[in-house]
């Protein structure tokens, strides 16, 4: 059996490789307990099953409304022995003929468990829903 180190180890390796391309294809969901909890500024919930459903909604959404989207991923480190924290940012380009553009930066709180696999993960955004929200109505540069 692996030690708590090389799976936390193997945990960051994996969300550097998987939260580039979240809205592309799917994530690998080994490094997540099955009870796993999920919060955000939109939604909170519990359970492997629903983090998969959310993001599949992610990808699905992300390729319905956006001629561009991306996770920019600017770091992914463990501050302490049982938690990872990840920064990123959020751009796209809404599918509408005023082109706006969506932005925002956010943090991944990640705690771990003793078996190694993420247990809790919290997300902050930079911005309330409701300022990215009105982003949708902005005139922006088309591309």
């Amino acid at each position: 059996m692996k030690d708590y180190q090389t799976r936390i180890d193997e945990a960051i390796a994996t969300l550097k490789q998987d939260l580039p391309t979240l809205f592309e294809k799917d994530i690998s969901y080994d490094i997540y307990d099955p009870d796993i909890f999920f919060q955000d500024p939109v939604n909170t919930f519990k359970g492997k099953f629903n983090y998969r459903i959310i993001f599949w909604t992610l990808r699905f959404h992300g390729q319905l409304f956006f001629s561009q989207l991306f996770f920019d991923l600017h770091d992914v480190t463990q501050v302490a022995e049982d938690r990872i924290f990840a920064t990123w940012t959020v751009r796209g380009i809404l599918r509408l003929p005023w082109h706006p553009r969506l932005f925002f930066n956010g943090t991944s709180n990640y705690k771990v468990n003793q078996d190694g696999l993420i247990y809790e993960h919290l997300d902050t955004w930079d911005r309330k829903p409701g300022e990215i929200l009105k982003q949708f109505f902005r005139r922006g540069k088309p591309e």
